[in-house]
């Protein structure tokens, strides 16, 4: 089991919530944190944009990243989300376990 953490930030809280639970209710994320909101500053489309946002953090498994990603995609309001994966290097070896048996190990 390779445990990751997915970054994403979603527009609001309510969004952030509604991404959150439908990941742990599919069983795609052990646990997400909805983190204070922030600013961000980026280029968009030629302009430099300032948006409020809600960063999420997303603890899982890379073998169904792509799952995370596709119901992240589906549930997100922008148009070119943020979706990143960081690997866990180490951590605690009942917490990762405890990820592996909270998220789906089958797709399909």
């Amino acid at each position: 089991m390779n445990a990751i953490i997915v970054i994403t930030n979603a527009p609001d809280r309510a969004i952030a919530e509604k991404i959150a639970r439908a990941l742990v209710d599919q069983k795609l994320a052990a646990c997400v944190n909805i983190l204070a909101g922030c600013s961000s500053v980026y280029r968009w489309q030629g302009k430099v944009e300032t948006a409020d946002e809600v960063p999420l953090l997303i603890k899982t498994r890379s073998e169904i990243y792509p799952e995370v990603e596709a119901a992240i995609k589906k549930l997100h309001p922008y148009e070119l989300p943020e979706i990143v994966a960081v690997p866990v290097a180490q951590g605690s070896s009942e917490y990762l376990e405890w990820i592996n048996a909270s998220t789906v190990t089958e797709i399909g």
